[in-house]
C-alpha cells in the first residue's frame, strides 16, 4: 500500500473516532449501566467489520450507482437511533455500579448488548459514509495490493483504532462516575437524549426535501 495515504488514513479515522457522537454515546451508556463495557465496544467494532467485509467485496461501488439507496439505509439507521435512544433514556435510573445491578446483569444481557453495538455501528449513517464515501479514497490503483485487500485493510485499521479509543472513552467515563451514581445516571440520560436527536435530525435531512417536494406540486 501507499504509505503516504496510509498514513493520511489513519489521521483522518483518528480524528473521526475521537469525534464524539452516538457511538461514544452507546459506549459511556453501556458501560455505566452494565458490568462491563467490553460487550458495548466489541459489538461497536463488529459493525464496522462488517462494514469492512461490504466494502471489500464492492458494496461502495453498488451504492454509488444507486443513490436512493443511501437516503433509505440513513432513514434506517435514523429509526433504529430513536429506538435505541428511547430505551437508553427509560432505563437512565437503572445506570449503576451497585452489587445489585452487576448482579443481574446476565450473559444474554451481554450478548443483547453487543448486538446493539453492531446495530448501531452497523447502521450508523456517519459511519456508513465514512466507509462508502471515504475509504476508497485512500485505495491506490497502482498499489501492489489488489483493491479489495486494500479497502479490508484500511478497513480493519479503523476497526482496531475505534477499539482502543472508544475502550478508552468507556474506561474514563466509568472511573470518573464510579462513585457517583447521580451523575452516572445524568450520563446516561444524556446519551439517550443523543441518540434521540441525532435520530430526529438525519429523519428531518431525508424527509423534509420529499415533503417539500410534494408542497411545491
Amino acid at each position: 500500500m501507499n504509505p503516504q495515504l496510509f498514513l493520511a488514513f489513519v489521521g483522518v479515522a483518528v480524528a473521526l473516532a475521537c469525534t464524539p457522537g452516538v457511538d461514544w454515546a452507546y459506549s459511556i451508556a453501556a458501560g455505566l449501566k452494565d458490568r462491563s463495557f467490553v460487550p458495548a465496544v466489541a459489538g461497536l467494532c463488529g459493525g464496522y467489520v462488517v462494514h469492512t467485509g461490504l466494502l471489500a467485496a464492492g458494496l461502495a461501488a453498488v451504492i454509488t450507482g444507486l443513490p436512493g439507496l443511501l437516503g433509505w439505509l440513513t432513514v434506517a439507521g435514523a429509526t433504529y437511533l430513536l429506538w435505541l435512544g428511547i430505551s437508553t433514556v427509560r432505563s437512565w435510573r437503572e445506570a449503576s455500579f451497585s452489587a445489585e445491578a452487576a448482579g443481574v446483569t446476565a450473559q444474554a444481557n451481554q450478548f443483547r448488548v453487543f448486538l446493539q453495538g453492531m446495530g448501531t455501528s452497523g447502521i450508523n449513517p456517519k459511519g456508513l459514509l465514512f466507509f462508502v464515501a471515504l475509504v476508497p479514497q485512500f485505495v491506490s490503483p497502482d498499489a501492489a495490493l489488489p483493491v479489495p485487500l486494500q479497502s479490508g485493510l484500511l478497513g480493519l485499521t479503523f476497526v482496531l483504532l475505534v477499539a482502543v479509543i472508544y475502550s478508552c472513552v468507556a474506561l474514563l467515563a466509568r472511573k470518573l462516575l464510579h462513585s457517583r451514581p447521580g451523575a452516572a445516571r445524568r450520563v446516561t440520560l444524556a446519551s439517550g437524549v443523543i441518540m434521540v436527536a441525532l435520530g430526529v435530525l438525519l429523519l428531518a435531512e431525508q424527509l423534509v426535501p420529499v415533503v417539500a417536494g410534494i408542497a411545491w406540486q
